[in-house]
């Protein structure tokens, strides 16, 4: 079984940590409405999806 020889210092842990950080999710407008929505997924405003309509949206 694989040992270190020695230990990680707590500068070099932190620097390997210190890399892995949350994506901010990729936003795109509608192609049918124009409403901001993310990539790849059904428009939250219009329903639209690749220009064919997915889901009904009920207008308040």
């Amino acid at each position: 079984m694989a040992v270190p020889k020695r230990k990680k210092s707590k500068m070099r842990v932190r620097q390997r940590r210190g890399q892995i950080k949350a994506e901010v999710a990729q936003v795109s407008s509608c192609t049918n409405c124009g409403e901001p929505r993310q990539a790849h997924r059904v428009c939250p405003a219009c329903g639209y999806y690749r220009g064919k309509q997915v889901l009904t949206i009920k207008a308040d």
